[in-house]
């Protein structure tokens, strides 16, 4: 009779720890690979927030132009008239500021006839007003609605004489 030798059931142990340690390593593979995709798909939403355009802008005119004396300069009176538009990217801030516009423009005529001719005679000048007016609008606007609501103030057109 033939003798069982005692090297068989050696290689059927290493074959099947050699099995283990591949199934053990294809589930971790399987694992990272699955943790990646979750982090990159939860990633990529927050890029794409990031890139997302803002809102279309919306101007509002305010018409008509605002006209009124400077304050007096040697030369004699002065004038100063101003075309204004808001902006805002808010869709239902149209109505409130042309809800709220007589307030508005009460506001704005009377910082605009406290300017002198050599205030608003530079650009540096012009830019100050138009940020003074801004801060107007946006001021009223947060007493009347609790939001800003205008997100600038552009002067389309700016005469002086």
């Amino acid at each position: 009779m033939t003798a069982v030798s005692p090297a068989s059931p050696a290689p059927s142990k290493k074959r099947r720890l050699l099995m283990i340690t591949i199934g053990l390593l294809v589930l971790a593979g399987a694992g990272a690979g699955g943790w990646y995709m979750f982090m990159h798909k939860a990633a990529a939403p927050a890029e794409e927030a990031k890139t997302a355009l803002p809102a279309p802008a919306q101007y509002l005119p305010m018409t008509p132009a605002f006209v009124v004396n400077l304050d007096e300069t040697p030369s004699g009176p002065r004038y100063l008239q101003v075309e204004v538009q808001l902006v805002t990217r808010d869709p239902l801030a149209g109505a409130a500021l042309q809800a709220h516009e007589p307030a508005l423009r009460a506001r704005l005529l009377m910082l605009f006839a406290q300017q002198t001719y050599d205030g608003v005679s530079t650009r540096a000048g012009k830019e100050a007003l138009q940020a003074q007016a801004l801060k107007e609008v946006q001021a009223l606007m947060t007493e009347e609605t609790g939001k800003p609501v205008a997100e600038a103030l552009l002067f389309t057109s700016f005469v002086t004489q």
